[in-house]
């Protein structure tokens, strides 16, 4: 019999019941970067929503150091639209001093802003 394009290629075949299985196995990759909140929504959203990009990243082996690309660029707008807020909008630290409860309403209505915007242009793009 003649071998297939996968066994001439170094593939094996596992036997299981009547069925003869190719042993199959994703690529390692070379980088294994911490992946945070925003690449984890990220990863969510693919999985969900764009699946071949999600397959082809997975079985290029390029999803983790994706992922962590995402979260490190979703996680610098964040920080910083969040300065700039806070500073267009005069929450400054003698706010916090003088009136803290008022200072933390702020920061959060900010912060929710905020991350509906990171999530609108990079998680959910």
């Amino acid at each position: 019999m003649s071998k297939t394009i996968f066994e001439e290629m170094g593939g094996t075949y596992v036997r299981q019941g009547d069925y003869n299985l190719p042993c199959l196995s994703l690529p390692a990759e070379k980088e294994n970067k911490p992946i945070g909140v925003w690449g984890q929504r990220h990863l969510r959203y693919l999985k969900q929503h764009r699946k071949v990009l999600y397959t082809n990243l997975l079985t290029n082996g390029r999803l983790n150091s994706y992922l962590a690309d995402i979260d490190e660029q979703a996680e610098d707008m964040f920080l910083r639209l969040v300065k700039q807020m806070a500073e267009r909008e005069g929450v400054t630290e003698q706010l916090k001093a003088e009136n803290a409860l008022e200072w933390v309403q702020r920061m959060n209505n900010i912060r929710a802003c905020v991350r509906e915007i990171v999530e609108r242009e990079i998680i959910f793009a």
